[in-house]
């Protein structure tokens, strides 16, 4: 196809002058398009620098150049500046390459097409005039020629009268100016003839001549206005490509100082720094003073120590700036009432973090180390991420995700066959008919598509092993379970069995699960609360925890989160801290490995005297 606007559009003199006048208004508008991203460039490196150089110490100080860290928070900042002047190299380049370049070329290509349009309306103009003058010699001769044949009806009619010599003289004045009439008609015709060869002449001067030559002067400024768009482009993308080796060299120096940081090297800096070389105070020697009086001067500057130690270490507490009340009285009933009877409707549940700050605010300092220590746990392992096979939660919500999973890719599966078929369809239409399209055009999109569907298949596969190792699991979960009944329930009468029952009953479904989620278990939520106050501010949370059990893991758990401890199916735990309520027990495997573990996960089996201790308390 002809792509010569000469030729193809000489008829077309408005909608290219239309066409060429939008051109210039988007080259206009895409030089603007490019200042604006060099001010938010040259913007943005300001801002940088300007925090750079907020963050960056005013003084250098000896302890920020002994520690990695702070060394690492340096060069960062240091880096930082050098992207700035990236940034900075590259709003210059945008505005001297390209605007202003822009700017000039639009002003010469407005005077160029400016010309070229001229140029053509003198064109339009001379074939208008020229077919003017044939019409008007046109409508002379028309004139004429009428005239000249009255004049000859005249001078003829009157030679056919029989009259006297008197009219003779008017036949003859007749014969004359019909003569006359019909030389002015000859002249007439002459002239037409000649203005008609001489507009047919200018006609195809201008429509083979002159147009296409203003037409492909004005198609050549159009290219030239579209590869100058092109060219500023491919600048503005060799000017972001120019700093990529910087930002990316920035970036790894961000690296390195990240991994250079040394924790064990910071702290033994520290010990280097605060190490005072005194030895240890030795044992004090007992002082009797009566024998009415059993109480040492050593243990009772002992106590005072640590009265005095606990007093300063609640005013450390960040929270207690005033004289807080003291913690209203439980309003939910106590844990034996919701056991004997479970179908009592608890009160309306909140959410656990709201709970948890309000048990925070309301409660003891023992137990506010615990909710802080339950929402730290809780945050960490929600924003953690699990394995693919699900592995980190519990078996039935493992089985619940890996299903869903399932689902999501059979729809996709559907999806892709009903593609594939599509396009299987369209390529035997276009080898029974090869007019309507090339088969083989086809064919790397059906290898594509056949990928895709490979990939979703072996996906599906993969998920369906997990989802049968879930259902195997359940099932020989629940066969343990029933044939380890009898177990349980032959406890019921030993004292503190109904905590016994409440622990071992819980499923894994039930409970938090080990990515941090909450699941609609009132009884715990209830249970929680009833603990709220369990310990006043006098127990000293330093103090090592002592074994209050022994539990069973159910199923293995991978502790990757701070504060959590891995186990494997059926190992042998001790129990240092019961469920507060927010899911995980607290455990013991050494007196070097201690952590927490999924309450769901576990079968917790407390001591006698644990649980009379725990009884007791609950009932207080």
């Amino acid at each position: 196809m002809s792509c010569n606007w000469g030729t193809e559009l000489w008829d077309q003199f408005d909608n290219l002058e239309k066409h060429t006048s939008w051109g210039i208004d988007f080259l206009e508008r895409y030089t603007k398009f490019v200042k604006e991203r060099a001010d938010i460039e040259l913007s943005y490196a300001k801002q940088i620098r300007s925090l750079s150089k907020k963050y960056h110490p005013k003084r250098s100080r000896e302890d920020e150049s002994r520690y990695t860290w702070c060394l690492a928070f340096a060069a960062t900042l240091r880096q930082l500046n050098e992207l700035s002047v990236q940034r900075e190299e590259l709003a210059d380049n945008l505005s001297t390459q390209i605007v202003c370049e822009l700017a000039r070329y639009t002003q010469e290509l407005k005077t160029e097409r400016k010309t070229h349009f001229q140029d053509g309306r003198r064109a339009q103009q001379h074939i208008e005039s020229s077919w003017k003058q044939l019409e008007s010699s046109k409508r002379r001769f028309e004139r004429d020629c009428k005239e000249a044949e009255r004049a000859q009806q005249v001078s003829d009619r009157i030679d056919l009268d029989n009259k006297t010599d008197g009219e003779k003289v008017d036949i003859y004045l007749a014969r004359q100016t019909a003569q006359q009439k019909n030389e002015a008609a000859e002249e007439a015709r002459k002239d037409y003839v000649t203005n008609l060869n001489q507009f047919n002449q200018d006609q195809h001067q201008h429509y083979h001549t002159l147009v296409p030559v203003i037409y492909q002067r004005i198609q050549d400024m159009e290219e030239r206005r579209i590869e100058r768009i092109c060219e500023a482009m491919r600048l503005s993308a060799e000017a972001e490509r120019k700093v990529l080796p910087v930002v990316s060299r920035c970036m790894d120096a961000m690296m390195d100082a990240a991994e250079g940081i040394q924790p064990r090297m910071d702290t033994r800096q520290v010990v280097e720094v605060y190490k005072s070389g005194f030895d240890p105070p030795g044992d004090v020697e007992f002082e009797d003073y009566s024998a009415s009086m059993r109480r040492s001067i050593s243990e009772s500057s002992y106590l005072d120590n640590r009265t005095e130690g606990r007093r300063h270490s609640r005013k450390l507490w960040p929270f207690i700036r005033k004289n807080k009340p003291p913690p209203p009285p439980p309003t939910s009933p106590s844990p034996g009432a919701v056991t004997d009877s479970p179908q009592s409707p608890p009160p309306t549940s909140r959410e656990p973090i709201t709970q948890r700050l309000n048990d925070l605010m309301t409660s003891g300092s023992r137990t506010r180390k615990q909710c802080l220590r339950s929402l730290k746990r809780g945050l960490s392992l929600k924003l953690g991420s699990g394995p693919a096979d699900c592995s980190h939660l519990p078996p039935e919500q493992r089985r619940k995700k890996l299903q869903t999973r399932i689902n999501n890719i059979n729809q996709e599966i559907q999806r892709e066959r009903e593609q594939r078929d599509a396009l299987l369809k369209m390529r035997e239409v276009y080898e029974r008919s090869p007019q309507m399209g090339d088969a083989g055009s086809l064919e790397p999109r059906l290898e594509e598509v056949k990928q895709s569907l490979q990939k979703l298949e072996d996906e599906l596969r993969k998920n369906q092993a997990w989802l049968a190792e879930a259902d195997s699991r359940l099932s020989d979960h629940s066969s343990r379970r029933q044939s380890g009944g009898g177990g349980v329930n032959s406890q019921a009468t030993t004292p503190g069995s109904s905590s016994l029952k409440q622990l071992d009953n819980r499923s894994p479904a039930s409970r938090e699960s080990p990515d941090g989620s909450y699941t609609e278990d009132n009884s715990a939520e209830l249970h929680f609360k009833s603990r709220s106050s369990e310990f006043d501010d006098d127990f000293d949370d330093e103090e090592p925890l002592p074994s209050i059990g022994t539990c069973k893991s159910l199923y293995p758990f991978q502790g990757q989160n701070e504060g959590t401890l891995s186990m494997v199916e059926g190992e042998l735990l001790s129990v240092v801290e019961e469920d507060k309520g927010d899911g995980w027990t607290r455990v013991r495997r050494n007196l070097e490995e201690e952590g927490y573990v999924p309450t769901s996960y576990i079968k917790v089996f407390l001591d006698s005297s644990a649980k009379g201790f725990v009884q007791s308390s609950r009932l207080v």
